[in-house]
C-alpha cells in the first residue's frame, strides 16, 4: 500500500538517482530482515533450463547492471534474478539524460547503452552476496569493439561469469549499442552460436557442470527473421530464448511528447510486440527450447497472457517500476 506514494516521490527525482536509492534501500532493508518474500506458497516450481525455479516469475536485466542489489532483489519472492548486462571492460554509457519515464502509458525510453562497470567488478559484487536462488548473468559486447570482433568480446565475458552464473544471457539486441542487432542476422548469429557452443562444452568439462546459455532477441525482427533465428537456436542447441529486449518503434506512442526520443521503449506499449514474438517463437520451436518472456509485463493478466502465449518463465522490469513488489505477488497470485 506504501508503494504508491514512494512512487510519487522518486518520479520526482532523475530517474537514474531514483532507481539506485530505491534498489540500495530495498537492499539496505533485506538485509535488516526487513523484507518479506511475496511468493504464494500455492505457486508450483518448475525445471527449466535443468534448473529448478521455485516459481516462473524473474527480475529482467537491466534492473541491477553490477549485481550490486542481488540480495535486495531476491527478497522479493521472485524465482530467479538475472543481472547485466556487463562488459569485458568498464564503460560509461551514453550522455545524460538517457532515461525517460512515461507515466501516461507505463513506459519508460532508456539510451542507457550498456553502462556498467565491467565483469571484474560484477565478480566482486557477487563473491559479497547472500542470495542463494537462481542466477542469470546477461553478457555484451563492449561499444568500442568492432562489430567483427564483437564473437571475442562474448566468449570472453562467458569464460569469466560462466563459473558465478546459474545460467548466461547473451543480449545482441540491445537497440542502444550501435550496430549490435546485426548480430542478429543469419551469417552472423550462425558464427556467433557456433563458437559460444564450443566454448560452453570447454566450460562444462571444466566445471564439471552444463551452464545453460539464452539468447535474448528484438521485437522488431520480422516473423521470417524470428523464425531464422529459432532454426539456429535449435541447430546450434541452445538452451532458451529471451523474448523481447525494447523496442525502437514509436507506433504504440504516437503523439506523446517524448515520442521523439531515441532509445529503447520498454513497459506497456511494448508488450503486444512481445506476445507476437513469443507467439511466433513457441509455434516454431514446438517445445524443442523454453522461452522466458519478458515485455510490458505490468499486470496479472498481462503475465498470464505471456504463460499463454508460450512462455515458460517470465521476467519483469518496467512493470516493478510502475506497480512495486506488491506486483510480484499479484502475478504469482494469478499464475497459481
Amino acid at each position: 500500500m506504501l508503494y504508491p506514494l514512494a512512487r510519487n516521490l522518486l518520479f520526482r527525482m532523475d530517474a537514474e538517482r531514483a532507481h539506485a536509492l530505491t534498489l540500495n534501500a530495498l537492499t539496505q532493508a533485506a538485509h535488516c530482515g526487513l523484507v518479506r518474500p511475496g511468493a504464494p506458497q500455492a505457486v508450483q516450481p518448475r525445471t527449466v533450463m535443468g534448473l529448478s525455479f521455485p516459481n516462473p516469475l524473474g527480475i529482467a536485466a537491466g534492473m541491477d547492471k553490477n549485481a550490486e542489489f542481488l540480495d535486495g532483489l531476491g527478497a522479493l519472492g521472485v524465482g530467479f534474478v538475472e543481472v547485466g548486462t556487463v562488459t569485458p571492460r568498464p564503460q560509461p554509457g551514453n550522455p545524460k539524460p538517457r532515461i525517460f519515464r512515461l507515466p501516461e502509458v507505463e513506459g519508460v525510453i532508456n539510451r542507457l547503452g550498456f553502462n556498467n562497470h565491467g565483469v571484474d567488478y560484477l565478480l566482486s559484487r557477487l563473491a559479497q552476496r547472500r542470495y542463494s536462488g537462481i542466477l542469470g548473468i546477461n553478457i555484451g559486447k563492449n561499444f568500442d569493439t568492432p562489430l567483427e570482433r564483437a564473437v571475442d568480446d562474448y566468449v570472453l565475458a562467458l569464460r569469466r561469469v560462466a563459473p558465478h552464473a546459474d545460467y548466461v544471457t547473451v543480449n545482441i539486441s540491445s537497440p542502444n549499442t550501435t550496430n549490435l542487432r546485426q548480430l542478429q542476422g543469419h551469417d552472423a548469429l550462425d558464427l556467433l552460436l557456433h563458437t559460444l557452443k564450443r566454448t560452453q562444452q570447454e566450460i562444462s568439462q571444466t566445471l564439471g557442470r552444463h551452464i545453460p546459455i539464452a539468447l535474448k532477441i528484438a521485437p522488431d525482427l520480422t516473423r521470417d527473421e524470428i523464425l531464422d533465428i529459432a532454426s539456429l537456436l535449435v541447430q546450434h542447441r541452445m538452451d532458451a530464448v529471451i523474448a523481447t529486449n525494447t523496442t525502437i518503434t514509436r507506433t504504440t506512442i504516437a503523439g506523446h511528447p517524448l515520442a521523439h526520443e531515441t532509445g529503447g521503449l520498454s513497459g506497456a506499449p511494448l508488450h503486444e510486440m512481445s506476445l507476437e514474438v513469443v507467439r511466433t517463437l513457441a509455434k516454431a520451436l514446438d517445445g524443442a527450447l523454453p522461452i522466458i518472456g519478458v515485455g510490458g509485463i505490468t499486470q496479472p493478466q498481462r503475465a498470464k497472457g505471456m504463460m499463454e502465449a508460450g512462455a515458460t518463465l517470465i521476467q519483469l522490469y518496467t512493470g516493478l517500476i510502475y506497480g512495486g513488489p506488491p506486483l510480484i505477488r499479484e502475478i504469482l497470485e494469478a499464475l497459481a
